[in-house]
């Protein structure tokens, strides 16, 4: 592994108790330029984990509290009449940011969701007919509540197909919550004492060599597989894209890197496919009346395709 990249991982454990795994692939996803979706109750330490992230990459770090009175332009900007110097003066939003967390993204109308994932996917912003780019480390995680429904706008299917990861957050174990009630008392868990690990040079260097990660022919045909048998399934009412193979590709590359290899092997593939699959799926009504879980299903189909050698 990149020596900076074990410090970043390192110093994130520290500091986030209890997600080893969900950190690795909050890390993977930024390194494949994608964009993450966190679902867990509140007070599973979702905030903390974004921002101990932009600390440790030294990026600039914003925040939206999304609610269903917020505009499109609360997010992107305006224009605004500068009466004392007689011109327009255009006021960027908060999406002009290295990462930026949607908080409770599902409680805003569909119209204001479009705005923050049209620009996810365009990387740049309209205002007034005028078309701004945003930095070229733009990173969104988008935060849902999967509890509680009232009130709530949930995401189209073809909004969520943008992001490149669902993660579940969980509850931590007793061990894990036991040591963050330390941390807190002992006013140990703060994320201004985070120490920056990257600058955001750095960072786009490492993205570029991760794109010189190897995907063999039968990889690229393993993730085919994979992603077309959930279009052929009976399990699965709706399948997945074709922007979702190229989601794994990317993020097994991602992987694969941190790990320290200059290439993708069928165990990158296995470790990226469910939360790359997740939001992109929607099971048969039968088996969610059942309580059958979507990561049990891509399992399965995972489990049926031959691993190549």
């Amino acid at each position: 592994m990149n020596k900076e990249l074990a410090k970043l991982i390192e110093e994130f454990d520290r500091h986030i108790i209890g997600q080893n795994s969900n950190l690795r692939l909050l890390v993977t996803a930024v390194l494949a330029g994608g964009h993450v979706l966190l679902e867990g109750v509140p007070g599973t330490g979702k905030t903390q984990m974004v921002r101990t992230l932009a600390n440790l990459l030294n990026g600039e770090f914003n925040r939206i509290q999304f609610t269903p009175d917020l505009l499109p332009s609360d997010i992107t900007g305006s224009t605004i009449y500068n009466m004392k110097e007689g011109s327009f003066q255009t006021l960027k939003g908060p999406i002009f940011t290295n990462i930026l967390l949607a908080d409770e993204i599902n409680r805003t109308p569909a119209k204001t969701q479009a705005a923050l994932l049209e620009a996810m996917a365009e990387k740049q912003v309209t205002i007034q007919g005028e078309t701004y780019p945003l930095s070229d480390v733009f990173f969104v995680v988008a935060t849902q509540n999967p509890i509680e429904f009232e009130g709530t706008y949930p995401l189209p299917e073809a909004q969520q197909d943008r992001f490149l990861f669902k993660l579940n957050i969980d509850f931590p174990s007793f061990d894990d919550e036991k040591k963050v009630l330390k941390q807190v008392i002992e006013n140990e868990l703060q994320v201004d004492k985070v120490r920056s690990i990257l600058d955001m040079e750095t960072f786009l260097t490492i993205r570029k060599e991760i794109e010189r990660v190897t995907i063999s022919d039968s990889v690229i045909d393993y993730i085919t597989k994979i992603v077309r048998s959930t279009r052929e399934s009976e399990s699965i009412r709706f399948g997945a894209s074709t922007r979702a193979s190229i989601s794994i590709g990317k993020a097994g590359q991602a992987w694969a890197y941190l790990l320290g290899r200059d290439y993708v092997s069928p165990d990158d593939v296995k470790k990226v496919v469910r939360p790359a699959l997740r939001q992109r799926i929607q099971l048969s009504p039968h088996l969610e009346l059942e309580g059958v879980t979507i990561d049990q299903v891509i399992e399965e189909l995972v489990g049926a395709v031959p691993v190549p050698r």
